[in-house]
């Protein structure tokens, strides 16, 4: 069940209305995203807090108008769905350089010129995520 202006998380209650509608919106996304309550509530905070602080007023006001509690799921995999898969090291020729992505992602998390530096940064990704990491060589499919 989507949280709503009348029922969210107690740590979001001194939030000023237009924040906690934030957190709000930003939660429900990420739960219909596939993301626990308990990985979207701190994550949502920070994101709302962010977004709050940089607003114009015209965000402010289209935020008020918005409904919260309806997201769609997006297509393919994604977010939190990510999270089990594997981290994988290939070279782009089109572009010429390394990237480094989840197995099942469709797009790259990070490019790099050498594939020394893609290793790195997916083996800092999956000591976080516990996963491994599989380094293709050039032009492995």
């Amino acid at each position: 069940m989507p949280w709503t202006t009348r029922n969210y998380p107690e740590s979001w209650k001194n939030f000023e209305p237009l924040l906690r509608k934030k957190a709000i919106d930003i939660a429900n996304a990420m739960v219909k995203d596939g993301y626990t309550e308990d990985q979207a509530i701190p994550i949502a905070t920070a994101q709302a807090k962010k977004w709050f602080a940089d607003a114009d007023p015209s965000e402010l006001k289209a935020l008020a108008k918005k409904d919260v509690t309806r997201h769609k799921a997006k297509n393919g995999p994604s977010g939190a769905r990510l999270m089990d898969d594997d981290l994988v090291v290939s070279y782009d020729p089109e572009e010429k350089d390394w990237i480094v992505k989840s197995a099942t992602a469709k797009t790259a998390d990070s490019r790099h010129r050498t594939k020394a530096a893609a290793v790195a940064r997916a083996k800092e990704i999956a000591s976080k995520r516990g996963t491994k990491v599989i380094a293709k060589k050039r032009g492995e499919a």
